[in-house]
């Protein structure tokens, strides 16, 4: 355990470290939750701290306790996690070590939430499969890379993580996943075929929630660069589903399987 994490840790527990605040979410419920770990760190053309920078204050100013790390190592501590009502992780590509992941998953199985976008979350840990599993997604590609216009379109009009949004569009990269089909789709975009003519047409995900267990996980594709959360539709959506995603252990969840294909 590095001497970063465990100087966090230390804080926590002794309640030196806490910012307390009582916040109400009308959207989301009256009560709730508390405590956010924020991880950050991977690939850096992806600006995690740029981002921390971002949301961190955001998370605070809603009311949260945020704890940060730049260490995946608080995942493997089985008494922090259990502690905490959601991840809003960052880290593109990477390793996380088996005891990081299991504590991770337990974590998110038994309530916790866990919310991220991009490659921060949909290409973390490309050997961790069960990690893949609980997320409901990976990237594969992103053809024409960055600077590809395309359009966002809201799909579910009805969820509050989506009520009210507006399609919207987006210059950056286009993400194409390979996406577990029974996540509660939000958002997709099309594929023009200028870059790979075979996918033209092709639907995919932008945005889905789904459950791991007892836990809720929002994910988005958006936000190759902080940039694009410039965009008031892109942000107002990254922000509701991370609200939504840290209010497992505080609402019971509906169950969230989507069936795409027929069962004879």
């Amino acid at each position: 355990m590095n001497a970063a994490y465990s100087s966090i840790a230390l804080m926590f527990r002794v309640a030196v470290f806490l910012f307390v605040a009582t916040v109400t979410l009308p959207a989301f419920g009256a009560e709730g939750p508390g405590r956010v770990l924020f991880t950050h760190g991977g690939w850096e053309g992806h600006e995690p701290e740029a981002y921390r920078d971002l949301l961190v204050p955001w998370l605070r100013d809603q009311g949260f306790e945020v704890i940060v790390s730049d260490s995946l190592e608080p995942y493997a501590d089985a008494e922090f996690m259990n502690g905490i009502d959601l991840v809003v992780q960052i880290w593109t590509m990477g390793a996380i070590t088996g005891e990081q992941l299991n504590g991770l998953l337990a974590a998110v199985e038994n309530g916790m939430g866990i919310a991220g976008w991009h490659g921060g979350l949909g290409d973390s840990f490309r050997l961790a499969q069960r990690y893949e599993y609980m997320i409901g997604g990976q990237w594969v590609e992103h053809p024409g890379n960055d600077g590809v216009s395309y359009r966002v379109n809201i799909t579910d009009h009805e969820d509050p993580v989506t009520q009210g949004l507006a399609d919207f569009d987006v210059v950056s990269e286009q993400y194409y996943m390979h996406v577990d089909p029974n996540n509660k789709v939000l958002a997709t975009t099309t594929f023009n075929g200028d870059h790979d003519y075979w996918i033209k047409d092709a639907v995919i995900p932008v945005a889905w929630k789904r459950k791991y267990g007892e836990g809720r996980v929002f994910y988005t594709s958006l936000g190759h660069k902080p940039d694009v959360y410039e965009i008031p539709e892109a942000l107002q959506l990254l922000r509701r589903g991370i609200l939504w995603a840290s209010r497992g252990k505080y609402e019971q969840t509906p169950n969230l399987v989507s069936p795409r294909y027929p069962s004879r």
